[in-house]
């Protein structure tokens, strides 16, 4: 498989400003694999050591912070030579280890020679407490399930997803690249981008060992909750989680506590949503009032939707078969739009260093799928799961916003096209939204 975040992995490893670095990620999302794989493209050696598996390694950062010290302990521990430069030392499962995430500190002040990569599931909960971390001494890299693009190179299908990449005016896409692109699409949505679920379809066409990867995932997950500090939240951030599907359902997505069970408040379950948030198995997009800058100052805190870490996961959790991606089958249409909407904020998220927002008022009911930041201009964003969409919401925002909009973006089944201030992007372009949106400016700009 090949994942794009090598790039920037390999972009750390030459940069003159290297700092240790941490790897965050949910459970099963390949981050031994691309570390262990980083390590056998671009180093002489690798030398792994995992804090889960052998937990004795942790005492050699308790007694000592001399780093000498603790690295020649690892070599003879291990029987892996370490050098500088040249070897990529691996931390792995460093969640529950704060003397080796805080040893970072001493690895960047008095050994900056070496190169090291920390790992860890549930990361974001670790580093959430305030305990022993390393700021500004530690640089911190994201990596999400592998995206369409990623999904189409494991695939075998390396023409698409360079034809994707090569696109660079903004017309209709011919029916040769646009219909095959539509139905890896449809496959995407049933596997997602976890690795292994990924693997067993593209190697194997395996749709009953696709699922129980799937499945087992998610009761990985669902094991993590017990993890939450305070038992009593357990059984709450079980109940969240198995009302995501029906809370994406819903022709209004925002999120509602009521359907996780019924009288149930917000302050009762805030702190379990916040657990899922940092553990960033689920994303959280406030609704904004306007489309100023910083977004943040326009959150309305009460209202926000939530979207799961990965669109095949949702599929499984809301338990629809595989079958249903067929033609016209009733259950797919009528989840289609939640796992589009939630397919589209995936690959959102990735390009576009604010966490987008949506847009919504009540009378009469519009509502803006998401906005998103790029640079200093704010993009209103609609979703659809379908073709010859018209857009009403879209056109009420410009009517409302007209001096913040200079483009409005729509992600659906239509072909490539720019129509005025109207971007529409096929969904299996969603990847390249940040490059299609320059694009249009400059097309605008020029035009």
């Amino acid at each position: 498989m090949e994942r794009l975040i090598l790039k920037r992995l390999l972009n750390w490893k030459k940069s003159p400003y290297r700092k240790p670095l941490i790897l965050k990620g949910v459970r099963q999302v390949g981050k031994t694999w691309v570390l262990k794989e980083f390590g056998r493209r671009y180093y002489e050696n690798t030398a792994y050591f995992n804090f889960d598996e052998n937990e004795e390694y942790r005492q050699f950062f308790e007694t000592t912070k001399d780093i000498d010290r603790i690295l020649q302990n690892l070599m003879l521990a291990s029987g892996q030579k370490i050098l500088p430069e040249k070897t990529l030392i691996i931390f792995d499962e460093v969640q529950d280890c704060p003397k080796v995430i805080n040893s970072m500190k001493y690895f960047c002040e008095n050994a900056p020679q070496y190169h090291i990569a920390c790992a860890g599931s549930l990361l974001g909960i670790a580093l959430a407490k305030p305990s022993s971390f390393p700021v500004g001494k530690v640089h911190f890299m994201q990596i999400d399930p592998m995206t369409f693009t990623e999904f189409l190179i494991a695939n075998g299908d390396e023409n698409l997803a360079a034809y994707l990449d090569a696109v660079n005016t903004l017309e209709p896409l011919p029916d040769a690249f646009f219909n095959p692109l539509y139905e890896k699409l449809k496959m995407y949505y049933v596997t997602g981008g976890m690795p292994e679920p990924v693997l067993m379809w593209t190697e194997a066409r395996d749709v009953e060992a696709m699922q129980e990867a799937l499945s087992n995932i998610i009761g990985a997950y669902e094991r993590d909750f017990a993890k939450h500090p305070n038992v009593s939240e357990f059984p709450k951030i079980s109940m969240i989680w198995k009302s995501l599907p029906s809370q994406l359902a819903r022709e209004n997505k925002k999120f509602i506590y009521k359907v996780v069970k019924e009288g149930a408040r917000a302050r009762e379950y805030e702190d379990a949503l916040q657990w899922l948030v940092d553990a960033r198995l689920v994303h959280k997009v406030y609704r904004s009032t306007a489309p100023g800058l910083p977004m943040s100052a326009y959150d309305d805190l009460s209202a926000f939707k939530i979207y799961l870490v990965d669109v095949g996961l949702l599929r499984r959790l809301a338990q629809l078969a595989p079958t249903a991606f067929g033609e016209g089958n009733r259950l797919f249409t009528e989840f289609k739009g939640a796992l589009t909407e939630n397919y589209v904020l995936q690959t959102l998220i990735r390009q576009f260093e604010v966490t987008p927002r949506y847009w919504s008022q009540n009378n009469p009911p519009y509502e803006v799928d998401f906005l998103i930041q790029r640079e200093n201009d704010i993009f209103p964003v609609e979703v659809k799961s379908e073709a010859n969409t018209a857009s009403k919401s879209l056109r009420k925002f410009r009517e409302l916003f007209l001096e913040q909009v200079k483009l409005r973006v729509r992600f659906s089944l239509d072909n490539l096209k720019l129509d005025g201030d109207m971007l529409n992007i096929p969904l299996f372009m969603a990847d390249g939204a940040d490059r299609l949106i320059g694009l249009a400016l400059e097309q605008r700009k020029n035009g």
